[in-house]
């Protein structure tokens, strides 16, 4: 065997060795995209027992591009939201799992397969953290995420608003869909910081080239109608849940006493005290109705009846306008604070926040003129 045909016999062990070994990845997400990395081999040998100058070669390629976007809904529930209210948020969480800092371009899709649909442009902003993962006015309305390193994760609200006429438990489903883009452009500093990038295209099919950066989708299906699997998007779907109050007004008067018959089986006749009992009930499972407030005009005939103190002995004493009193089964208890006003022949009463499954009571009394 001669030194060349040794020489070839030993390389060629080598390699087999090397290739048969597992190969060591890096930590976290692995080497970095455009990273350039060289393998030099040097061969030295020896003629008529001169050495000889050494033969050498390098190889050269980049480290291509894994795209893998990660888009979560933030948390296990829904969010509540009024009928009618504005700026409501629906939350998500955006993770870059790619190789490399990318931007992230967002959208957003409605199926109408859920009970309603939201109203206006549906907006995003950037959580700033100070509240974390609660929309609140110190987070940052953007049209993309901007510069999302490998490995990190940020919080982005998609907020709309709220329809009026709908119903508790009542929901609406938005997607957040987010495509990977490269972060910046032709001409603009390395980071490409505060400049939206160009959306990537596939590279699995074509040729290596060990001279270019290629990209290789490797995201997950999303939830999205058009989300497939390695398409360089993800997507995820949270929901608005409607909380709605469901309050209803009963009002009853009762006479308690006449000039004629006293307090026996009273008639409204003229001098006869009334009293009047505006019921608000919220019915249970929904909202607590909040600034809830009562105002009634005495009509005609009639006028206010504010102190019993020198009335008939046989009514017990009612002194102002009773707001916040108690219903038992049909029948108005007069037992809230006296907080409520008249003025000019308008009752008003202010009972504040109705809970759910609550009644709440507004009482006050007449005589018919």
């Amino acid at each position: 065997m001669t030194s060349i045909l040794k020489l070839l016999v030993a390389t060629s062990t080598i390699s087999v060795a090397a290739l048969g070994a597992n190969p060591a990845f890096a930590a976290d997400l692995g080497t970095d995209a455009g990273t350039s990395i060289t393998n030099n081999v040097s061969v030295a040998y020896n003629v008529g027992g001169t050495a000889q100058t050494a033969e050498t070669d390098s190889d050269i390629f980049v480290v291509d591009r894994e795209v893998n976007l990660v888009i979560a809904k933030s948390d296990a529930v829904n969010s509540s939201v009024a009928p009618g209210s504005t700026q409501q948020a629906v939350t998500y969480t955006v993770s870059n799992q790619t190789n490399d800092t990318i931007d992230v371009l967002l959208t957003s899709q409605q199926l109408g397969n859920d009970d309603f649909d939201v109203t206006g442009t549906i907006t995003y902003y950037l959580d700033n953290g100070t509240t974390a993962g609660v929309f609140d006015g110190g987070d940052t309305l953007i049209t993309y995420i901007d510069n999302l390193a490998e490995d990190t994760s940020v919080t982005v609200h998609a907020v709309a608003n709220i329809p009026g006429g709908i119903a508790t438990g009542d929901l609406a489903d938005i997607i957040l869909i987010g495509q990977a883009a490269s972060h910046g452009g032709a001409g603009l500093p390395a980071t490409g910081s505060g400049v939206q990038g160009t959306a990537f295209t596939d590279d699995s099919g074509d040729v290596d080239d060990p001279t270019v950066v290629q990209n290789v989708f490797a995201d997950a299906a999303g939830s999205g109608t058009s989300d497939g699997a390695a398409d360089g998007y993800h997507s995820a779907t949270d929901t608005y849940e409607v909380s709605a109050a469901d309050i209803s007004v009963s009002k009853t008067s009762t006479i308690l006493w006449d000039p004629v018959n006293g307090s026996t089986n009273p008639k409204a006749i003229p001098g006869a005290i009334v009293e009047y009992c505006i019921a608000v009930a919220n019915a249970a499972g929904g909202a607590s109705a909040t600034g809830v407030a009562i105002s009634d005009t005495i009509p005609a005939n009639l006028t206010y009846y504010s102190s019993l103190a020198a009335g008939p002995a046989t009514v017990p004493a009612l002194i102002g306008v009773v707001t916040e009193g108690t219903v038992t089964g049909t029948t108005c208890n007069a037992d809230g604070s006296g907080t409520g006003t008249q003025a000019g022949g308008v009752v008003s009463g202010n009972l504040g926040t109705v809970a759910s499954g609550v009644t709440e009571t507004l009482i006050f009394r007449v005589i018919v003129d």
